[in-house]
């Protein structure tokens, strides 16, 4: 079914209100939520949210949390999350990463001891439509394992790339893992086959099947040892530059909190002559999508294209919605 954009943004608002939350920090929460489903990312959307109030409801969140500056260092600084509602932790981080482009030409914010930030590829066109590129990373409970081995020790710890591109950005929004495992669950949920490997079973098999690789807790990694050993960087790198916990330390706690995150903002209007990097930009994806498809019903996109497809779409004839999860949110 399709829900209207801003009937999904005034539910999300009223039940967040209900569990405490100001107003302003309601509708903004209910934004990012609702931008993901919107675009498509309903894992990181409609889907997420009933597992966000279970959070609150476990103590793992602090509603009433705002990040803090700890340290600064010119265009770099430091905070803490204090366990706050992960979205707003990272909108909060990534409007400050840019404030500091504007006036570095790059910022740099480095987030300790915050929750899950829900769809990361919100942020990353944050920094777009301030015409800076933005790169971010997280780091998450220990998710997957690295490579030849059998048990969990990495998280598939996501990464964004954004760039400026007129009103259609580029955005690579990906996790160190074949498939995130909100994509693993949808997958589980539908019965549908994974449409390539994703992990193993029991019997340490190769599989499409999401339910047994979500059993395991045994997803590949993307580009297999490459993947696994970008997921270590990543992790190592941010808990350092956050002065925060490792994926490692984070498996040590009750339940998926504490993590670190990194917010990169260039400027592009810092960098010199503006308009020839943007004509560069353009030209080369128009290049790109010059390449001959596999299928001729499916043309070429550049990362983020078809979002705004999805994008027009929804706001046109509605947000589409997992029905049964629309309802128990509408009931909340």
């Amino acid at each position: 079914m399709r829900v209207p954009y801003d009937v999904m943004c005034q539910e999300f608002a009223r039940v967040l209100m209900k569990k405490g939350f100001e107003r302003e920090k309601a509708e903004l929460s209910a934004k990012l939520y609702a931008d993901a489903s919107r675009d498509g990312v309903h894992t990181h959307g409609l889907n997420r949210f009933p597992k966000f109030i279970a959070s609150i409801d476990k103590g793992c969140v602090d509603i009433g949390a705002e990040p803090e500056l700890t340290q600064s260092f010119g265009f770099f600084e430091r905070y803490d999350g204090k366990r706050g509602p992960g979205n707003l932790n990272a909108h909060a981080c990534m409007e400050r990463a840019v404030r500091l482009a504007k006036e570095h030409a790059i910022g740099c914010v480095a987030l300790k001891n915050t929750n899950h930030w829900m769809r990361p590829g919100n942020y990353g066109l944050m920094a777009a439509e301030e015409n800076c590129i933005g790169i971010l990373w997280t780091n998450t409970v220990p998710n997957m394992p690295p490579w030849g081995g059998r048990d969990a020790r990495l998280g598939n710890n996501p990464v964004v790339f954004a760039i400026p591109n007129g009103d259609g950005p580029v955005l690579v929004d990906v996790a160190m893992s074949m498939f995130s495992y909100g994509k693993l669950e949808s997958y589980a949920r539908s019965g549908q086959e994974l449409p390539v490997d994703g992990g193993f079973n029991k019997e340490q098999k190769i599989t499409r099947n999401a339910a047994e690789i979500l059993e395991t807790h045994q997803s590949i990694p993307i580009g297999y040892w490459k993947g696994s050993g970008l997921s270590l960087a990543l992790d190592l790198i941010g808990a350092a530059l956050a002065g925060g916990r490792t994926s490692r330390m984070v498996g040590e706690l009750p339940a998926e909190t504490e993590l670190s995150q990194v917010f990169v903002a260039i400027s592009l209007d810092k960098l010199g002559n503006p308009e020839e990097l943007k004509k560069n930009i353009r030209e080369t994806l128009e290049d790109m999508k010059t390449s001959a498809p596999v299928n001729p019903e499916r043309p070429v996109y550049y990362p983020g294209e078809n979002m705004m497809r999805v994008r027009k779409e929804s706001m046109e004839k509605g947000v589409l919605v997992d029905e049964g999860i629309w309802k128990s949110v509408v009931e909340m």
